[in-house]
C-alpha cells in the first residue's frame, strides 16, 4: 500500500465539534485504517465562529490576547483575539457578540458593541492589519455598536445617544464621526461567507432576524431602522456581505473596511493552497453540505483548490442535502448515525467513523 498525504481542511460543524474536534476525530478515524499516510492537519473556518482556533493552531507564532468586552445583552463577556506574527490581528465577532452568548435571544436590543471593544484593544496594542470574523451574530444593528465603540456618536434628534441593538436605530437622525478612529495602516478585511446586501427582503433583518428569534414585526423595526442607518453613512448598502452578520459588515464598510470571502481568506492568509497543491487526497466538510455550500463556504473553497491540481477532494458532513458534484467521496454523519440526533449526539464518535469509511475507499 503506497503511503499518501492527506490534508484534512474542514470548517466546524456548528453547534456540536469546533473545527480543530473535527480535523482531529477524521484523522484518527483515516489512521485505523491506513496509519502509513501523512495526516495534515489543517481546520479552516470561513468568518464564522472558529476563525480564531484556525489562525492559531495554524500560524506559529500567533498569540491569543485576552480582552473583557461588553457582550450583546451587556454582561461581560471574557473574549480574545488573535496577534499575528507580521502584527497583523484576527478579531472574531462571535467571541464578544454572538449568538452563542445569549440565552434567551434579544432580536431588538442585541448589539455589537462587544466587537468594536475588541477590534479597539488591538488598535490599542499597534497593530497594522485586521481581519474582522463577523459570522455567528446575535444582533441586527447594522454594526452601529462597533461604530460607538470605535468612536462614532449615534444620536437622536434631540442630540442624545440612540439605545444600543437594532431598536435603537428607530430613533436614530444623525452619526457623528468627528471622532472615529482610524484604520491601521495596512487595513481592515471583513471574513464574511455571506453575500446578502443590507437592506429588502434579502438584507439583514428579513433573511436572518428570524434565526435570531425576530417577528414578523420585529423584522420590519430593524429593516426601517437599519435604513436610518444606511442613509447617513457614506457605505453602499447594496454591497454583497453588508447585510453579513446582522449588518455588521455594512458598519466595517462605512468604517472603511474591504469585504472579503471569509473561506478564501482565511485560506489564503493559512497558505492553504500549497498543503493542497502538495497533497494525494484533501477531506473537508461542515454541518450541512446544502444548496448555501457553493457560496464562499469552506467545502467549495477546498473543492476548488483539489480540481486546480491532483488532490482528490473527499466530504464529511453532519447532513447532505445537495448533490456533492465534484467531490470524489462523501459521507453523511445522519446516514451512518440513521438519524441527525444520533450523529449529533455523538458527533465525534461519528466523524471517526467517517474518516475510517473514507479511508476505506482508497486503493
Amino acid at each position: 500500500m503506497t503511503p499518501a498525504t492527506v490534508v484534512i481542511a474542514p470548517d466546524s460543524f456548528k453547534g456540536t465539534a469546533t473545527a480543530i474536534e473535527v480535523t482531529d476525530a477524521l484523522a484518527e478515524g483515516w489512521a485505523s485504517v491506513r496509519p502509513e499516510d501523512l495526516m495534515v492537519r489543517m481546520p479552516l473556518a470561513d468568518g464564522g465562529e472558529g476563525t480564531l482556533d484556525a489562525f492559531e493552531i495554524a500560524v506559529p507564532g500567533a498569540e491569543r490576547v485576552p480582552v473583557t468586552a461588553q457582550g450583546p445583552d451587556n454582561r461581560p463577556v471574557a473574549a480574545s483575539w488573535i496577534r499575528l506574527p507580521d502584527n497583523s490581528a484576527v478579531v472574531e465577532l462571535a467571541e464578544t457578540s454572538g449568538i452563542m452568548l445569549l440565552d434567551p435571544l434579544q432580536p431588538l436590543d442585541a448589539h455589537t458593541i462587544g466587537f468594536g471593544q475588541a477590534i479597539a484593544a488591538a488598535l490599542d496594542a499597534g497593530v497594522t492589519r485586521l481581519y474582522l470574523a463577523i459570522g455567528g451574530s446575535s444582533s441586527t444593528d447594522g454594526g452601529a455598536g462597533a461604530l460607538g465603540a470605535l468612536g462614532a456618536r449615534l444620536l437622536d434628534a434631540e442630540g442624545a445617544p440612540v439605545a444600543a441593538g437594532g431598536r435603537g436605530l428607530s430613533d436614530l437622525a444623525s452619526v457623528d464621526l468627528s471622532a472615529l478612529r482610524p484604520l491601521p495602516d495596512g487595513g481592515a478585511i471583513v471574513l464574511s461567507d455571506v453575500t446578502s446586501p443590507l437592506l429588502g427582503a434579502s438584507g439583514a433583518a428579513a433573511v436572518f432576524g428570524p434565526q435570531k428569534g425576530a417577528t414578523p414585526d420585529d423584522v420590519a423595526t430593524l429593516d426601517a431602522g437599519l435604513a436610518r442607518l444606511a442613509a447617513l453613512l457614506s457605505a453602499d448598502p447594496s454591497t454583497p456581505g453588508a447585510g453579513a452578520a446582522g449588518g455588521a459588515g455594512f458598519g466595517m464598510l462605512a468604517w472603511g473596511a474591504t469585504i472579503a470571502a471569509g473561506a478564501d481568506a482565511v485560506g489564503e492568509v493559512l497558505h492553504t493552497a500549497d498543503a493542497v497543491a502538495s497533497a494525494s487526497i484533501v477531506i473537508t466538510g461542515e454541518g450541512r453540505f446544502d444548496g448555501q455550500s457553493d457560496a464562499g463556504k469552506v467545502p467549495s473553497y477546498v473543492r476548488a483548490l483539489a480540481a486546480s491540481g491532483t488532490a482528490q477532494p473527499m466530504l464529511v458532513a453532519g447532513a447532505i442535502s445537495a448533490d456533492p458534484v465534484g467531490f470524489g467521496a462523501a459521507v453523511s454523519l445522519t446516514d451512518l448515525a440513521g438519524s441527525a440526533e444520533a450523529a449529533m449526539s455523538d458527533t465525534l464518535h461519528w466523524l471517526r467513523e467517517a474518516g475510517a469509511r473514507l479511508a476505506a475507499t482508497v486503493r
